[in-house]
């Protein structure tokens, strides 16, 4: 009488083809994950610099008051998201260029959303980054290569 089920060995082969294959779908997960967060990345740059570039024309049709040796850009990210008074405007009604600062998505989790960033100046060189009076552009902090194996930080 023959009994009815799996053997050891039937088991321990379904298990190895199983290992196997996990192990061929975890690279592709780690892809997808890196495609994902490189998107985020992307569209945080693209925000930012939307409304840095706002800011400053803004600035240059006379909405925002601003100094003679001034550059016109935002001396700091988060008054993106406070607003600036509209110097056009009787009633002294602010102007909003962001509704809150994205994150960088490789930056850590702890950190404030404008701590993510490292920022540009007007009178800084485009090959060497720091900041200064103003906020001309934002890059990544990240030290990571991008799928495409350019540097997350030169983006």
């Amino acid at each position: 009488m023959r009994s009815r089920g799996f053997t050891l060995i039937e088991m321990l082969v379904v298990l190895a083809m199983l290992g196997v294959l996990a192990a061929a779908a975890r690279p592709l997960l780690e892809l997808s994950v890196q495609r994902s967060r490189e998107h985020e990345l992307r569209q945080a740059l693209r925000t930012l610099r939307g409304a840095i570039d706002a800011y400053k024309k803004a600035g240059e049709s006379g909405n925002i008051a601003q100094a003679a040796d001034d550059s016109g850009y935002p001396p700091k990210l988060q008054l993106l998201v406070d607003g600036v008074p509209d110097a056009k405007a009787p009633n002294g009604r602010k102007l909003y260029f962001l509704r809150r600062l994205p994150r960088d998505p490789f930056a850590p989790a702890d950190l404030p959303a404008a701590e993510t960033w490292g920022l540009r100046a007007y009178d800084s060189e485009p090959d060497d980054p720091r900041a200064g009076a103003d906020v001309f552009d934002v890059f990544s902090l990240s030290e990571r290569k991008a799928i495409d194996g350019t540097k997350l930080k030169d983006w």
